[in-house]
């Protein structure tokens, strides 16, 4: 699910408004025990993954919202798009998924016909996490192969 080519304004807006339900999708059924199962060493959790999309996804529809309302003709998301991967969820997937739908509903209804570039990179970064979702989610072991859930394993 890569990008090459060159997306129209309202491609980019439209891809962005389904994101979380995209993630959604790929990980509907999944308990705690693999969305914090770890492939490798250089892998992150699908937890993580997806706690990573969530919070660069909310703080950039932050910005994008804060530069629309004040008129700027651009903004700066490189530097918000992509904070650190140490995240792993710290709340339901659910709940969070829900959280991000709302956050990012409210973002595409001011978007439609601004910010080509910003909208261009926002939507890259997040289809591209969508696709390791997809790989991770396609590679987790069976559900019985992982053993019983451990204590620290469960969000509280």
């Amino acid at each position: 699910m890569e990008l090459q080519e060159e997306l129209s304004p309202a491609d980019a807006v439209l891809l962005m408004s389904s994101v979380p339900e995209r993630i959604g999708d790929l990980v509907y059924g999944l308990d705690e025990a693999r969305l914090r199962y770890r492939h490798g060493p250089a892998f992150p959790t699908l937890g993580g993954l997806i706690g990573h999309l969530l919070e660069s996804g909310s703080k950039v529809d932050g910005l994008l919202r804060h530069a629309h309302l004040d008129g700027l003709a651009a903004a700066d998301v490189r530097a918000t798009i992509d904070p650190s991967h140490d995240h792993e969820l710290d709340r339901p997937l659910q709940e969070a998924l829900e959280d991000f739908a709302r956050v990012r509903r409210r973002t595409v209804d001011l978007l439609h016909g601004w910010g080509k570039t910003e909208c261009q990179l926002v939507t890259r970064h997040e289809v591209a996490h969508i696709a390791q979702i997809r790989n991770l989610t396609a590679l987790l072991p069976d559900p019985g192969d992982l053993g019983p859930l451990q204590s620290h394993d469960v969000t509280p």
